[in-house]
């Protein structure tokens, strides 16, 4: 019995000599630090810091190839097999598009500096005072004027580059549809629907990721296209000073722009989002031809009422499981996206557009209700 007691004892005491150890090394951490810890520190202090930084992250984790799937031998499994190949076909594509719009970028902004740096050089001599018609000042106008075609030609690199883009987004929604009905096939394993419910996460973490590009490059497109209009005007207004020798001051363009921009009276307003809808857009089938007709309805009320903004609204059918419900509102929203983007390539300041969701008993399918207030 006393050897028994002493045993215990002397692990008692042990574990609270543990114990004391342990709560040192929590309570007193070294001020020191360790390799580890500082090879860290300095590799996240050389790290870009901001959006972009993250973007590029999520965007080099998200397209790796996906690895790691296994041969079942069955017919499912070969399909999973199939299907692997077309999203990492897809991730590479993907890749390759976001850095060409990173190219291009970077190119804009060299062509960009070049311009202004060039019509900095015409405005300061002008400034001073100079001849009419001075021919060095000509000669530098020219070499503006190409400059700025330059960066025309970047937009219309943008717009082959969105092309490419909306060709994945295409691709990407039917391999997610080809994953989800692969379910449905009989004689399949349980390990093929583990690599099914990884491949459908994998196809749609893509998904999003081209859409997000996607919204980059519309971004892009209208922020560029009202840049160089812009800088068309003042060139002209600059080649009349250069013309006249002396510097008049910016484009009235941009006055003009400011007045249509700016809201009308609501007393003078066409309609509200309680109205009856301008545009409905039903998204019953995977491919559906819209732009020409709201084209065509968005320029009659332009024509009528230039100051007119507009709602884009989300409509989902208030139908099913909660599940469903939310799954359908999904959906309606990248539809509502892709609606938005099709705006601002017809040229729609994005000041001129809300974007909003709603449900709703009396619709069957996903819709897209444009509004005009």
């Amino acid at each position: 019995m006393a050897v028994r007691k002493t045993y215990l004892a002397l692990i008692g005491a042990a574990l609270m000599l543990g114990g004391c150890s342990f709560s040192s090394e929590a309570l007193w951490p070294t001020l020191a630090g360790s390799d580890s810890d500082t090879e860290n520190s300095a590799v996240a202090a050389s790290e870009p810091m901001g959006s972009d930084a993250a973007t590029s992250y999520d965007a080099a984790q998200s397209t790796q190839p996906l690895t790691g799937v296994s041969q079942t031998g069955t017919f499912v499994g070969s399909r999973v097999e199939n299907m692997q190949q077309e999203l990492n076909r897809l991730k590479s594509a993907l890749n390759q598009h976001n850095n060409e719009l990173q190219q291009l970028r970077g190119q804009t902004v060299s062509h960009s500096q070049a311009y202004h740096g060039t019509v900095a050089a015409i405005s300061a001599r002008l400034q001073v005072g100079t001849t009419p018609g001075n021919p060095v000042l000509v000669q530098q106008w020219n070499t503006a004027q190409s400059e700025l075609d330059r960066v025309n030609d970047d937009i219309a690199a943008l717009n082959s580059l969105a092309n490419k883009v909306a060709a994945d987004s295409t691709l990407s929604t039917f391999l997610l549809e080809s994953v989800r009905s692969a379910y449905q096939v009989s004689g399949a394993v349980d390990e093929d629907h583990r690599q099914l419910a990884l491949l459908e996460d994998e196809t749609n973490r893509t998904t999003v990721l081209i859409d997000r590009l996607l919204n980059e490059i519309s971004e892009s497109l209208s922020r560029q296209t009202s840049y160089v209009s812009t800088e068309r005007a003042n060139l002209n207004a600059l080649a009349l000073a250069v013309k006249n020798g002396e510097i008049f001051g910016d484009s009235l363009s941009k006055r003009v722009f400011q007045s249509q921009a700016a809201p009308a009276p609501s007393s003078q307003r066409m309609a509200s989002t309680s109205d009856r809808p301008l545009v409905v857009i039903r998204f019953d089938s995977a491919s559906v031809k819209y732009e020409q007709a709201l084209y065509n309805a968005v320029n009659r009320v332009l024509e009528r009422r230039p100051q007119a903004s507009f709602d884009v609204v989300a409509v989902t059918p208030n139908r099913g499981t909660p599940a469903q419900v939310a799954l359908n509102s999904n959906k309606s929203k990248r539809n509502a996206q892709a609606v938005l983007r099709s705006l601002a390539d017809m040229g729609m300041p994005g000041s001129r557009v809300r974007a909003s969701d709603a449900t709703s008993a009396s619709v069957s399918a996903n819709e897209v209700h444009v509004f005009v207030r």
